[in-house]
């Protein structure tokens, strides 16, 4: 889903203070009442994330600029594909570009990473997810762009959902106690745990566990954990997840795999503005 405008507008501000500061020297070299139109042109092949970024950032350096869309987010893009256009003030076009363009190649990145393994899961029914592994400042807006690419969002973070580690379980003495404490303090609220091995599998299954996090188990380990699971819990794979891996964790029989890959080693996409004036 996408983000509040407030969010949004908030990303975009604290970036653009960090690029604009007290204003852009190299745009002085500009008249400052000349138009220009600027075409962006995506040089990769990728899926489209971060428009509303994008608009926001001109938006605000110049209320009077205006962006033409081809594409929409989530639409996939050929190398060479005119992916929109901006009209206005020159020295608007100019100030606001990196920053702009800094949001896109990472959104779109973020989404063209995902896409790359829903692809490779397809038929599966297996879903991809995201973790809490993402650049400071931007889960959201990197979570939105793991759904541009088809994939599905994990807890936005430690408030709207639990996750009971191995850590917690220490804390608590056993596995039981760590859940009933969690269904006692926390009820109505998704509660996963993790396990190690499977051994731990049976204790949580045991315990009424619904949802499971199974915790870089090899691919045997998986196909056990299915069989003696049946059905009773859904299963997350995560762990040493990649692109050569994650069909056959997939063929296992797991619901999900989160990847933490495809937020934080993303590939920017590389887009390029061409200022016409």
């Amino acid at each position: 889903m996408l983000p509040d405008a407030e969010v949004i507008g908030t990303d975009v501000a604290r970036a653009l203070r960090e690029d604009v500061g007290s204003g852009d020297l190299t745009a002085s070299l500009l008249p400052s009442s000349r138009s220009g139109k600027a075409h962006l042109v995506c040089r990769d092949r990728a899926v489209l994330a971060g428009r509303a970024w994008f608009d926001e950032v001109f938006r605000q350096v110049d209320g009077g600029l205006s962006v033409s869309w081809a594409f929409d987010d989530g639409d996939e893009l050929s190398g060479g594909a005119r992916v929109c256009s901006i009209e206005g003030r020159a020295t608007s076009i100019l100030t606001a570009e990196r920053t702009a363009l800094n949001f896109l190649q990472t959104l779109s990145g973020v989404a063209t990473a995902t896409a790359a393994y829903v692809r490779a899961v397809s038929g599966t029914g297996v879903r991809i997810l995201d973790t809490r592994k993402t650049i400071p400042g931007l889960r959201q807006a990197e979570k939105y762009a793991v759904t541009c690419g088809g994939g599905h969002n994990h807890r936005m973070g430690l408030y709207d959902a639990i996750l009971i580690k191995e850590n917690h379980i220490a804390a608590e003495g056993s596995i039981p106690a760590a859940l009933e404490k969690a269904r006692r303090l926390h009820p109505g609220v998704e509660i996963e745990i993790e396990v190690e091995n499977i051994g731990e599998l049976e204790e949580v299954l045991a315990a009424g566990a619904k949802r499971v996090l199974l915790d870089n188990f090899d691919l045997e380990e998986l196909s056990r954990a299915v069989a003696l699971n049946r059905g009773r819990a859904r299963l997350e794979a995560s762990g040493g997840v990649d692109l050569d891996s994650v069909r056959a964790i997939a063929e296992t029989g797991v619901d999900d795999i989160s990847v933490g890959a495809i937020t934080k080693n993303l590939q920017s996409v590389d887009f390029s503005l061409r200022l016409e004036v």
